[in-house]
């Protein structure tokens, strides 16, 4: 039997060296010795950490040393019925402890095996009917070693008997497996940190722009005071909180505060807005995903879990993640433990949650939309952001704060408001809050004109069709050539996002997106796209969720 000709092996061993995936190694290496002359089956197993030891055939005989062989790759056909041996899932052979049998035996000595006549052997033999069956004549299995380290095993079963040299043609193939795994997973390793630090660094980009922005939790009412007391209380603990609050109060600027004052302040902070992130995506989102685990998988993806891996994860708007995947946030919450998408071991993962949400959990969960186990979990510290009208006596530092971050931006010479237009803007509702008093001082700095913005202000309160229809005369009293009522600046927004989109070919990331283009954070692009429902509208759309991914991540 000679297992390949030596043209066949030279482009193998070249091949072999090309992959950057352990999964990719072992399918070529069993693939093209499978499909040798008078071979019957190739099999590759991995020495990795035992696990699934209750289903486990063997375990009657396993020393319990942590690690086994696992089956990773096998190729073969049956010459009874005509069918591939592709699987790699449990099976009688898919384990094998250390030392246990011929497999093990070859792992644990670190020295091949090699059968020329299987007939006489008979206690080397797993399997007499198959052997039989299958006209299995001889046997040939080498150790993969990598500098010293035994990777696992090749195992070889011929129809035929082994010719002289089949056994160093297997050492020479195995030995470049073996550096082939190595060198796949270093290329692994240095691919998964290069995208965590390009994840990272996304992260913090949007956090020094904000940072620039907005610092601390601005104001002196009693409210915002017993905030900060609140936090730094439970910034010393690794508790979760649960921060609640409506809409624009400032939950977000709330975890900032929350990760500054920890002690994992010099690791991640990874926000993530979980209404942005489609249904269908979020357990890879959330967990990762191996390569090939679905259609676009085309490499390994780390999770959110895993980015944020000894810092904090702000999960922002968490009554909207899907009843199906609560309960597996859970049990990472509970165990620390999870697993990408496509993969079968655990991996641990040592993170500070953090969630918010301006939602009715206890509504939600009698709707039966959350998991009243994952609610009590969340609410060991709970935190309650006031409203702008709870804290309205800190309005006024609110405002001289937003003008001059928003002056600075703009190039504008620094103002003050009147007292007594900074008491009108005192006795305003604002029921959106801060982030609606932003928006409100950024208009002021941006027209240069107080009363101009007061007039606009003036006709959102009214929010009514005769508040439409007056819009000129009350203008014209303030002698402003033209204002734009509520319901037409958010037609204009929708109207601008859409052109956006449409000029950037709906391409949502990168510098040549449209967030980019829109000076906008591309999750408050995404938020914004399903509040309008402007996904309907892009082509080849599946879904008022969007399309099989965000808008510009396909």
């Amino acid at each position: 039997m000679i297992i390949l000709g030596n043209r066949n092996i030279k482009t193998l061993l070249l091949e072999l060296a090309q992959q950057q995936a352990v999964e990719d190694v072992l399918s070529l290496a069993v693939k093209s010795l499978g499909t040798a002359r008078d071979s019957a089956l190739v099999r590759i197993w991995l020495v990795e950490a035992d696990d699934g030891c209750p289903s486990c055939a063997d375990k009657g005989v396993c020393a319990g040393r942590g690690r086994c062989l696992h089956l990773k790759a096998s190729y073969g056909q049956s010459r009874v019925d005509g069918r591939l041996w592709t699987q790699t899932e449990p099976s009688g052979f898919y384990r094998f402890p250390l030392g246990h049998r011929k497999v093990g035996a070859i792992a644990m000595t670190n020295r091949p095996l090699e059968v020329s006549h299987i007939e006489g052997n008979e206690d080397w033999i797993a399997a007499p009917e198959w052997i039989a069956a299958e006209g299995i004549v001889s046997f040939a299995g080498q150790p993969l070693v990598c500098r010293g380290e035994t990777l696992g095993v090749i195992a070889f079963f011929s129809r035929d008997t082994l010719a002289q040299g089949a056994m160093e043609m297997l050492r020479m193939v195995a030995d470049h497996i073996a550096y082939a795994i190595t060198n796949a997973r270093l290329f692994e390793i240095t691919r998964s940190i290069t995208q965590r630090r390009e994840l990272e660094n996304a992260h913090l980009r949007e956090e020094l722009y904000e940072a620039r922005q907005f610092t601390g939790i601005i104001g002196k009412s009693a409210a915002i005071k017993a905030i900060r007391e609140q936090i730094l209380v439970v910034s010393e603990t690794e508790a979760t909180v649960l921060i609640q609050g409506a809409s624009g109060t400032g939950k977000e600027l709330v975890a900032h505060e929350l990760h500054k004052n920890s002690k994992r302040k010099n690791n991640p902070f990874i926000k993530i807005n979980c209404a942005a992130i489609p249904h269908h995506l979020f357990e890879s989102e959330f967990f990762g995903h191996v390569k090939g685990a679905f259609t676009g998988a085309i490499h390994d993806r780390m999770g959110f879990f895993q980015l944020a891996d000894g810092g904090t994860l702000f999960l922002d708007e968490i009554a909207e993640i899907p009843l199906e995947l609560q309960g597996k946030l859970l049990r990472v919450l509970q165990e620390g433990e999870f697993r990408r998408v496509g993969e079968e071991k655990n991996r641990h993962t040592d993170i500070r949650l953090i969630a918010a949400t301006n939602k009715d959990l206890k509504a939600a969960i009698r709707k039966r939309t959350f998991r009243d186990d994952l609610y009590y979990r969340l609410q060991v510290f709970p935190l309650t952001v006031p409203t702008l009208k709870e804290r309205e006596e800190d309005i006024p530092l609110l405002v001289r704060h937003f003008i001059r971050i928003f002056c600075r931006k703009n190039g504008r010479r620094v103002f003050d408001v009147p007292e007594a237009q900074m008491n009108r803007l005192r006795q305003c509702d604002w029921p959106g809050n801060i982030r609606e008093l932003q928006n409100f001082v950024e208009r002021m700095v941006i027209t240069g004109r107080p009363e101009q913005a007061l007039a606009y202000l003036a006709l959102c309160e009214a929010a009514s069709p005769e508040a439409e229809e007056a819009a000129p005369e009350l203008c014209a009293s303030f002698g402003i050539p033209n204002i734009l009522t509520e319901k037409q600046m958010r037609q204009l927004e929708k109207d601008n996002m859409k052109a956006a989109l449409e000029r950037t070919n709906w391409l949502i990331y990168g510098n040549r997106g449209a967030a980019a283009l829109l000076g906008m954070k591309p999750t408050t692009l995404i938020s914004r796209l399903k509040r309008f429902d402007l996904y309907r509208l892009r082509p080849n759309s599946i879904s008022a969720d969007g399309p099989a991914g965000p808008a510009g991540a396909d």
